[in-house]
């Protein structure tokens, strides 16, 4: 009876079909077992062409019997692993959110970096290019969009449908509509993710070019679940410029990448301040953050926002800056952003329908 080594040895014969390299130096073989039954030789997946892998077995088994006194001669073979689906297989096994042509998600590796001003301003500007835009809050433990956009009642169809609010000529859903702002949620993932899907899906969003959705900070249970639902165009990542924020963002683009979702570009919010009384420009979180990261995952930097007071006292009163003063610098920061993003997910310019009430850009309520 012949020893494993033996064995193996005389398996360095046999040829991958194609290559002149033998199977033992591709590490097919996993294992050989001889005993007074025989001998078992166990491989690893051999290809995912059901021919071949019998052909390399076959040749395998002849082998070893050609050897003599070896018994019975049994070859196991691991099944091959399928390759992954494609981009456009995982898509089309998504739902579509119907009379959505685009959905964007705006994501932040931690909190506190302004991810939710970042999206609700980009929601405004890609209206302002006379988009038909929806605006979902999925940040179900710390809604922000009914603060920067004004809360009213919300209204359920008969067929208990939630029709979203209308702001600034886009439509909206928060959780911050449902609740009191002093009411804690503490809910479970199942809770969670129940009611991220009747935001997305039982609201009635009508036609429209593009849903934003504020997906809540991290990479947790509640990201994936939105990301593997609901066919996404692309994620945006907001990241401040300082060394701790820019490491989640590397989890940010591993999440997208692991879903499948191809990441648009990375948008540094709080890159610098500038002084009104001395006119200096001041980095308080460091310099050039974004542009690095940008450039180490071969992404487009869409923007670098500056710390403005206006942008945060709109968010605070309810007159977003990009609604309540389109002409301001920053506005038309956030303007150059979503024609970038526009661009990458349609190709093509803005059209020429108005979008909601984007005729009236008044400060109150449509």
């Amino acid at each position: 009876m012949p020893t494993p080594q033996e064995i193996l040895t005389r398996l360095k014969s046999v040829k991958f079909p194609g290559f002149d390299r033998d199977i033992v130096s591709f590490n097919l073989i996993k294992d050989i077992e001889v005993s007074s039954a025989g001998v078992v030789v166990s491989m690893g997946p051999i290809s995912s062409k059901p021919d071949l892998a019998e052909a390399v077995a076959l040749a395998v088994k002849q082998a070893v019997e050609a050897m003599g006194g070896t018994g019975q001669v049994r070859v196991e073979v691991e099944s091959a692993k399928p390759p992954p689906p494609s981009r456009e297989e995982v898509m089309a096994s998504r739902r579509g959110v119907p009379g959505v042509s685009h959905v964007i998600a705006v994501a932040s590796g931690k909190g506190g970096v302004g991810k939710s001003t970042v999206a609700v301003n980009l929601a405004l500007a890609l209206a302002g290019m006379g988009l038909r835009i929806g605006l979902m809050d999925a940040d179900v433990y710390g809604p922000s969009a009914a603060m920067m956009l004004g809360a009213d009642a919300v209204q359920v169809t008969a067929q208990r449908r939630i029709v979203p609010l209308q702001r600034y000529g886009i439509r909206y859903v928060s959780m911050g509509l449902f609740v009191g702002d002093q009411a804690p949620v503490i809910w479970r993932g199942p809770m969670v993710t129940k009611l991220e899907t009747e935001f997305l899906f039982n609201v009635e969003w009508g036609e429209l070019d593009c849903l934003v959705l504020d997906l809540p900070p991290g990479t947790g249970d509640a990201q994936l679940t939105i990301t593997q639902r609901v066919a996404l165009d692309g994620g945006v990542i907001v990241t401040t410029p300082q060394e701790v924020a820019l490491l989640d963002v590397r989890r940010g683009v591993t999440m997208f990448d692991e879903v499948q979702t191809p990441v648009l570009g990375i948008v540094e919010n709080m890159s610098y301040y500038l002084c009104g009384n001395c006119g200096h420009r001041h980095q308080p979180f460091g310099v050039g953050g974004g542009a690095r990261m940008a450039a180490e995952l071969n992404l487009p930097l869409l923007g670098e926002l500056p710390i403005v007071p206006a942008l945060r006292e709109g968010s605070d009163l309810a007159r977003p800056l990009v609604a309540s003063n389109p002409s301001h610098p920053i506005s038309q920061q956030f303007r150059a952003i979503a024609e970038q993003l526009w661009q990458r997910i349609n190709g093509a310019t803005a059209p020429e329908h108005q979008a909601l009430s984007h005729g009236d850009r008044t400060l109150g309520r449509n």
